[in-house]
């Protein structure tokens, strides 16, 4: 398998992460010593609120290119030897992942949030369960609507393909969702999309690898089309 891959992305945003984080912190502690005093009390409160957009911003650009293994190295290491006709882009695209090969075009929406994963069916929602009071309280990120981001990846990554390589004919795109940490436990059933844990990841793509799946020029004109590096 081939991996393209953004690297000035994903150093710029590592930055990015690390920066917000450790401002986050130093305005915070200032913010804190401030409301031990009357007069600052004021600038206290917008210290605090300064802090905690800035540790938001350092949450969701850490857990997806700070701390390790990123999502990115999850996959390059799950779908390690899925085959030579396949590759992988990273940050290259209108999404994040995107594979494409003999199993066809699939964007694969990853999520990082552990605990037990379900869907309901009568809410039509995604769950995430198992969690503690503690992790409630003060966890990095809520699962939010896999649902509705997927979608969206979908419908700009079908119009974004169909531009790049005018005139041929191609599949329609599809997506996987995909849970990446080791403390996720995936069950989940009926959901709009494929969804599992990453560890499955591989297995499912090879057995979407049909004759049907993307034409040979389809295939071709995509992997000329897209970045190569």
């Amino acid at each position: 398998m081939k991996i393209v891959t953004n690297e000035g992305l994903i150093n710029r945003n590592k930055k990015i992460g690390q920066v917000a984080t450790f401002s986050s912190l130093a305005v915070l502690a200032v913010g804190f010593f401030m409301a031990w005093k009357p007069e600052t009390m004021n600038y206290s409160f917008t210290a605090l609120i300064v802090g905690f957009i800035l540790s938001q911003v350092g949450i969701y650009f850490g857990t997806r290119f700070v701390r390790s293994p990123t999502p990115v190295e999850v996959l390059n290491q799950k779908l390690k030897g899925l085959g030579e006709k396949f590759v992988l882009y990273h940050y290259k695209t209108k999404v994040p992942h995107l594979l494409i090969g003999p199993a066809g075009i699939w964007v694969l929406s990853t999520y990082f949030q552990p605990g037990i994963i379900s869907y309901d069916s009568e809410t039509n929602r995604y769950k995430q369960g198992g969690r503690s009071l503690y992790m409630r309280l003060f966890s990095q990120e809520t699962l939010g609507r896999p649902d509705l981001e997927t979608k969206a990846h979908i419908e700009e990554t079908s119009k974004y393909l169909q531009k790049l390589v005018e005139g041929v004919q191609l599949p329609p795109v599809k997506a996987a969702v995909v849970f990446v940490s080791d403390k996720a436990k995936v069950q989940v059933e009926n959901a709009p999309y494929p969804t599992m844990h990453v560890d499955k990841l591989k297995e499912f793509i090879r057995r979407q690898v049909k004759p049907d799946a993307i034409s040979e020029e389809a295939l071709q004109a995509l992997k000329q089309a897209l970045p190569q590096e």
